[in-house]
């Protein structure tokens, strides 16, 4: 186990279900990297138990603890102690066992911006940004691009409401950024040609037969696009994005840093991000 302070302490990720966790994959490989005589594990743990579990896992001197759905927004409400990134997002994922107790962070949005400063060698402040989707993910990516300075926020979801709730939210903490909503499908090409940044932040996509919802004349040359699944090498959407010109990628760097920026939370050290993803793409793509 690695040793912290004179303790040893192993890592985990609670989730409820837990089965389909990448975070073990990553975490372990980067402790093998490193030579620590440590281990990430995976636990399934029941909402209602979790603000039981956290403290136990402190007392037992865990090193520090990822969460999943539906657990960020538990410990968001549950945690007396919240860094800056969760209260932005609403949400904790990352969970650090300090000195002074338990403190909540989210590092989906570092994910996000890290992902595509290396993808695209481009950041959003200034920028136009596209967000197909205002659920959990779509949301912390509409609210991280605010925060970095976006000019122009551009949500679509089939629930129009849900995307005013997170257009709302960006008003009320970013009133320079211009937030704009839209459902209908012309609207929804023309919007998306127009940004410097197009995400894809839904389900689409993830099962056999499904189509993209925005087609390649909603893309154009010069313009980025980032779909959040990453469990394929090429989505639907990425398709459709580079026959209209765009340059686009998947998901997987976001998971990974994401992953990153928690081990360095809890350890302090900057991990072995090269081995870390080698591990995701041998997980996820076989190769």
């Amino acid at each position: 186990m690695l040793k912290i302070s004179g303790h040893t302490r192993p890592f985990a990720v609670l989730g409820h279900p837990i089965g389909h966790t990448l975070s073990p994959v990553m975490h372990n490989a980067a402790i093998e990297t490193l030579g620590w005589d440590a281990i990430y594990l995976a636990f399934d743990v029941k909402p209602e138990r979790l603000m039981t579990v956290l403290p136990a896992m402190r007392s037992m001197r865990f090193g520090g603890v990822n969460l999943t759905i539906p657990h960020k927004e538990v410990a968001f409400r549950g945690l007396e102690k919240l860094d800056v990134s969760a209260k932005l997002l609403g949400a904790v994922n990352t969970v650090q066992f300090a000195d002074e107790g338990m403190i909540g962070h989210n590092t989906d949005g570092f994910g996000f911006l890290r992902a595509i400063e290396e993808a695209f060698d481009k950041t959003t402040t200034g920028a136009a940004v596209f967000v197909l989707g205002s659920g959990g993910a779509g949301r912390a990516v509409a609210l991280t691009a605010a925060s970095d300075g976006a000019k122009v926020i551009t949500l679509s979801d089939v629930d129009a409401e849900r995307s005013e709730r997170v257009a709302a939210e960006i008003r009320g903490q970013f009133p320079d950024v211009e937030t704009r909503i839209t459902r209908d499908v012309e609207d929804q090409t023309v919007f998306a040609r127009e940004s410097d940044f197009v995400v894809q932040a839904t389900p689409i996509g993830m099962k056999d037969g499904d189509e993209s919802i925005l087609k390649p004349e909603a893309f154009r040359n010069g313009q980025c696009a980032f779909d959040l699944i990453y469990h394929l090498p090429r989505t639907v959407f990425m398709n459709a994005a580079t026959q209209g010109g765009a340059s686009a990628v998947n998901g997987l760097g976001m998971l990974l840093h994401q992953g990153a920026r928690s081990f360095h939370i809890w350890t302090g050290v900057t991990p072995p991000i090269p081995e870390m993803r080698r591990a995701l793409e041998l997980a996820v793509y076989g190769k």
